[in-house]
């Protein structure tokens, strides 16, 4: 297996490289009869577009989605969904000085060692370009839950040690952190302006809610929801861990505070996340992860070159000083696409 493809019913592939001609995505087994247009998928682009926010990359790309095949007077036919965005803002020169040397905390080392040969570009298939393809298949994935009622949700809940207090969901999408407090953006501002200055990136944490998603869905043992989630999740570039309900706070927990009481009405807590034995419970599912600081900074930093010499890199070029925001979009695609995968797994095991 090449690792490019997604699900077992809700197949994706994902092509394409950061400075290649374009990054795309086929989808197969959407089912037919669901609305879907350009407009659909690129306002879910929109939100991890880069060149938007003040501290992201400043690499402007429209991402403007052409879809070549599976719609027919903006309905999905049943039939293999192919879609193209184009890499307009290419600038490959800005990474002449990386054709011998390998960044520290990129895939360069890694990928070089895997297949003996790499694209230096940007990162080429490991970079976050790959994710607009992730994004614009998730906008479809959400076409099949939208009929089912299910809701996707998901926002930072964490940049660079700030952390959001409240959960106003009303106003996620309107500041620049994708914050759902926003008492702790002006904190967050000051915070991003801090590490700046020093050259430096910042991680945090995002976290995802699902509503309405029906008890019953998930494997036994080796293809539970979560386990599913989880790697979904970690699938992306930048997240480097994930958890579920209460999570690492579980191993802190008596089993008396953690077991979520059974009661007429439903449960009485979700320690749980909305999941038990692999299997959806009926209640949110609650999801967060874990994202490293990019890293590409613009400090010194110590290296080795393809001979295996030392050498130092300072990194130029366009960057993002955090994968926050830009990748919450991408992991509520990543959440939209597994469960639409197990949704209809479901279907085709009753």
């Amino acid at each position: 297996m090449a690792g490019n493809t997604f699900g077992q019913v809700f197949r994706v592939t994902t092509w394409g490289e950061s400075h290649g001609p374009a990054v795309g995505a086929v989808v197969d087994g959407c089912p037919p009869r669901l609305p879907l247009t350009a407009a659909i998928i690129e306002a879910e682009l929109a939100r991890r577009r880069p060149g938007v926010q003040a501290h992201a990359s400043a690499r402007r790309e429209e991402d403007r989605v052409e879809i070549l095949a599976g719609v027919f007077e903006d309905l999905t036919t049943g039939t293999p969904i192919s879609l193209l965005i184009r890499n307009r803002d290419v600038r490959s020169r800005d990474y002449d000085a990386l054709k011998e040397v390998f960044r520290p905390g990129h895939g360069d080392f890694t990928y070089q060692a895997k297949y003996g040969i790499r694209d230096h570009r940007g990162g080429g298939r490991a970079a976050a370009r790959e994710t607009a393809a992730r994004v614009a298949a998730g906008a479809v994935a959400k076409q099949v839950l939208d009929k089912e009622n299910i809701q996707v949700l998901a926002y930072t809940l964490e940049l660079g040690g700030v952390r959001a207090r409240i959960v106003d969901e009303g106003g996620i999408w309107d500041n620049p952190f994708y914050c759902p407090d926003p008492e702790a953006v002006p904190d967050m501002i000051s915070r991003v302006e801090e590490v700046r200055a020093r050259g430096d990136s910042l991680g945090g944490v995002v976290e995802a809610r699902v509503r309405g998603c029906p008890p019953g869905l998930g494997e036994p043992v080796f293809d539970k929801l979560d386990a599913a989630l989880a790697g979904a999740v970690m699938s992306i570039g930048a997240v480097k861990g994930v958890e579920i309900g209460a999570g690492f706070a579980a191993a802190r927990m008596l089993g008396s505070e953690h077991n979520d009481p059974l009661l007429p009405g439903g449960f009485a807590s979700n320690n749980a996340g909305g999941i038990l034995a692999g299997i959806s419970n009926g209640d949110e599912i609650v999801l967060r992860a874990a994202v490293k600081p990019i890293p590409s900074i613009s400090r010194e930093q110590q290296t080795i070159d393809l001979a295996g010499r030392p050498r130092t890199l300072t990194i130029r070029g366009r960057h993002d000083l955090s994968a926050i925001p830009r990748i919450v979009p991408v992991i509520l695609a990543m959440v939209r696409l597994t469960l639409a995968d197990f949704l209809l797994r479901q279907r085709a095991n009753q």
